[in-house]
């Protein structure tokens, strides 16, 4: 092993030390990593593509080199003996080989851990249905979805299969049986994988990312024939998260599409992840729940009127907005009034709360 291939372990060891999510490598900087959002450049000589490329060829196999030279984009996930477990992307830049590691926690979180709403633990005893959790890169989905998983691991005898692009969070067979697949080593694609499952006999589907038509449908089906199904979309709040399921089929297949979501979806939690007076990092919920006005408002295509309904829908069914989280937030000094107004999805509204608050 050369003394490079030690130095990314050390880099990596580094990261970790620093309770940081990510470390880039991209070729005239010294290697930075983030810390509770913000890029911290690390105290190390600039690199160029070539010790870079060095670094990185010298953790991955022959058939992923191969991969990444024929492709130029390589995602895969690593567990690094004694230091931890990443997800990686190579990629490149201006014909420099570049990457960029995020940290995977090895102990997986507890519902509890992550001071998350309680009705999370009422939403896994459904026995079928689609639940999402959606934000943009880095918002924590992966960590609320594991955690999820985790609940039911610790309380219930299920057969549970993850569909991932890379596998991330690796349980273990506590209560439930895990059946991990990797896009690429285990499988073709996501919905080819949806598809088999359906014969493998699951109680509950994990997607990794539903980021095309046949892979929604896939998983609306899923969800219809008596499975809890579990998936993430790029989006930023609960009511555009319906709009994105709907708008990637064309218009004729929309009624049938929407009369599905109507009577498959559970839950939308659309997630922000915000800098936290004092240091470290807070998840921001707001939480849209199936109940028969929002599911007669889907299947109506009335969907512009969802987040009045959520509005209302407080108290007993554990539906709440970002704003009315934020308000909260900001009133209890735990995030600064300008970070939420920064993240919000909504900031007008988000600032008259505030003045009133």
């Amino acid at each position: 092993m050369s003394n490079v291939a030690i130095d990314i372990r050390k880099l990596l060891k580094n990261v970790v030390a620093y309770k940081a999510s990510d470390l880039h490598l991209v070729s005239r900087s010294e290697p930075q990593i983030r810390i509770d959002g913000r890029l911290v450049p690390l105290n190390l000589p600039k690199l160029d593509g070539e010790a870079i490329e060095e670094m990185c060829y010298s953790i991955i196999t022959e058939k992923q080199k191969k991969a990444f030279e024929e492709h130029k984009e390589l995602d895969f996930a690593i567990q690094i003996p004694e230091v931890g477990r990443f997800r990686a992307n190579y990629y490149r830049t201006m014909g420099d080989v570049a990457a960029a590691f995020r940290v995977i926690p090895t102990h997986i979180p507890s519902i509890d851990d992550l001071e998350a709403p309680q009705i999370y633990k009422k939403l896994i005893q459904r026995e079928k249905g689609l639940i999402l959790v959606t934000g943009p890169t880095g918002s924590g989905k992966s960590t609320t979805l594991a955690a999820m998983l985790n609940e039911i691991n610790m309380t219930e005898r299920k057969h549970i299969i993850t569909i991932e692009d890379p596998i991330e969070f690796v349980h273990e067979n506590n209560q439930s049986l895990f059946s991990h697949r990797n896009i690429g080593t285990d499988t073709d694609s996501f919905a080819q994988a949806l598809k088999y499952s359906l014969r493998e006999d699951p109680d509950v589907i994990l997607i990794g990312e539903m980021r095309d038509k046949e892979t929604i449908a896939a998983a609306l089906t899923a969800a219809e024939t008596g499975h809890l199904v579990f998936g993430t979309l790029h989006t930023n709040s609960a009511a555009q998260t319906v709009n994105r399921i709907i708008d990637v089929f064309s218009g004729d297949e929309q009624p049938q599409v929407r009369a599905q979501l109507s009577t498959s979806l559970v839950a939308v939690i659309a997630q922000a992840l915000l800098p936290k007076i004092g240091g470290g990092r807070i998840a921001v919920p707001e939480i849209l729940i199936t109940n028969p006005a929002i599911a007669n408002l889907i299947r109506e295509d009335k969907v512009h009127q969802i987040y009045s309904q959520m509005q209302l829908g407080q108290g007993e069914s554990g539906m709440q907005t970002q704003t009315q989280v934020m308000v909260k937030l900001v009133k209890n000094h735990m995030i600064e009034k300008s970070e939420a107004l920064r993240f919000s999805t909504r900031p007008d509204e988000l600032l008259k709360a505030l003045q009133h608050a």
